[in-house]
C-alpha cells in the first residue's frame, strides 16, 4: 500500500478547492493511504473529507525552531512513499525535503522547486483555469508518473445522511425560529480578510430585492469576528421591513458545515463559507474582484454544472478598479440572481 501526503496547508477556501484533487486521487488509488497536512484551523474540515484517510496538522512557517523540528520528526516516521504540494513555497518544499520523503511533486515555481525532485509547470498566475484544476492537474501528473489511470470526478465532494441534516434542520428552526416550510437564503457578508466584498449597502438591496420576488428565510451567518458585521446587516435589512435572523454561534467547523448543508442557496463574497457551500453542493452566488488573480474564473466553487453564479465588477486595467466591489450594480444583477434561484430552490 502506497502512502501519500498531499500538502494544501492554507485558507479553508483554498483547502476546500483541494476537495476534488482529493477525490480524483482516492478514487483512482483506493488502496493508497491518503494523509493531508493542514493547519489547525482547517483539520475539523480534513477529518469530514472522505477522500482524506489520516490528518497531520501543520505548525506553520511562524512556528519556532522546535515544533518544526518535531513535524519533520513526525512526517518521517509516517514513511511516505511520496509527497504531492498542492502549492508551493520555500516553507513546503524545504519540509517535504528534510523529511526524505523518495518521491516529491509540487508546482514548478521559485528556485525552491529544486528541493522537489518531480515538478510539473503551472501558470497559475495567469489564472486561466480555476483553482481546483490546478490542483487536479497535479494529481494527473502524479497518476501518471505512478502508471495509474485518473478516475473522473464530480460533486458533490461531501454529502450528510438524511437524518443527520434532519436532525440539524430541526435544531437550527428551534434555535433561530426557521420555518421548514420556506426556502433557506444564507448570506454571508463577511471577507475573512481575504478578497473584497459587497458593502452592507449592497447585500441589503440584493435580499430586498430577493425577499420580494419570493417567500424566504434569510439566515446572516458569521465566522469569528464576524457577528457585528451580520447584527448590522440585519438592521438594516429590518428598515427595509425584511425578517432575518444572525447565525453566528455553533459548535464548530464541522457543526457550521452540516448547517451549510441545510440552506437551500448560499450567498457570499470569495471567502470560506462560500466555499464550503460548494463543496455539499448547496447552489451559490459568489462575488469576486475582476482583478485577474481574484477573478470569478480563478476562485471558481466546485458545485455541481448549473449550481453556481458569479458577478464582478467591470474589467479595467487599473487593479484598484477592478476590485472595486461598489462598482456590482445590484440593481442590473437581480433579474439574473432571481432567475437562478427560481431555478434552484
Amino acid at each position: 500500500m502506497k502512502k501519500i501526503l498531499v500538502i494544501r496547508n492554507d485558507k479553508i477556501g483554498d483547502f476546500m478547492l483541494a476537495w476534488p484533487a482529493f477525490a480524483m486521487l482516492k478514487q483512482s488509488m483506493p488502496d493508497a493511504e491518503i494523509t493531508a497536512l493542514v493547519p489547525s484551523y482547517t483539520k475539523a474540515l480534513a477529518e469530514l473529507c472522505p477522500s482524506i484517510d489520516k490528518v497531520l496538522v501543520d505548525c506553520g512557517k511562524k512556528a519556532d525552531k522546535l515544533s518544526k523540528k518535531e513535524l519533520v520528526s513526525q512526517i518521517k516516521a509516517e514513511q511516505f512513499d511520496a509527497s504531492i504540494c498542492l502549492f508551493s513555497d520555500s516553507y513546503n518544499a524545504t519540509l517535504v525535503w528534510k523529511a526524505n520523503i523518495p518521491f516529491r511533486l509540487a508546482p514548478a515555481t521559485k528556485i525552491s522547486q529544486f528541493l522537489y525532485n518531480h515538478r510539473v509547470t503551472q501558470r497559475r498566475s495567469q489564472s486561466a483555469k480555476p483553482e481546483f484544476e490546478y490542483n487536479i492537474d497535479l494529481i494527473r501528473a502524479f497518476l501518471s508518473k505512478q502508471g495509474v489511470d485518473a478516475k473522473e470526478v464530480s460533486a458533490p465532494y461531501l454529502s450528510f445522511a438524511h437524518e443527520t441534516l434532519l436532525t440539524q434542520k430541526q435544531k437550527l428552526s428551534a434555535a433561530l425560529g426557521l420555518s421548514a416550510d420556506k426556502p433557506w437564503l444564507y448570506v454571508h457578508a463577511g471577507s475573512g480578510g481575504s478578497a473584497n466584498n459587497l458593502s452592507l449597502t449592497q447585500y441589503t438591496d440584493l435580499v430586498v430585492g430577493i425577499a420580494s420576488d419570493k417567500e424566504i428565510e434569510v439566515v446572516l451567518t458569521a465566522g469569528p469576528g464576524e457577528e457585528k458585521k451580520a447584527a448590522e446587516l440585519q438592521s438594516l435589512l429590518a428598515e427595509k421591513s425584511v425578517h432575518s435572523v444572525v447565525y453566528d454561534k455553533n459548535d464548530g467547523l464541522q457543526d457550521f458545515t452540516q448547517s451549510i448543508a441545510c440552506a437551500n442557496a448560499f450567498i457570499a463574497g470569495s471567502t470560506g463559507p462560500l466555499h464550503i457551500a460548494a463543496t455539499v453542493d448547496v447552489p451559490t452566488i459568489g462575488f469576486f474582484p475582476a482583478k485577474r488573480s481574484a477573478t470569478p474564473l480563478r476562485w471558481k466553487p466546485i458545485n455541481s454544472e448549473g449550481s453556481h453564479i458569479a458577478f464582478a465588477p467591470p474589467a479595467a486595467k487599473d487593479k484598484e478598479e477592478a476590485a472595486d466591489m461598489s462598482k456590482v450594480a445590484i440593481e442590473a444583477i437581480l433579474p439574473e440572481v432571481r432567475n437562478f434561484l427560481g431555478r434552484v430552490i
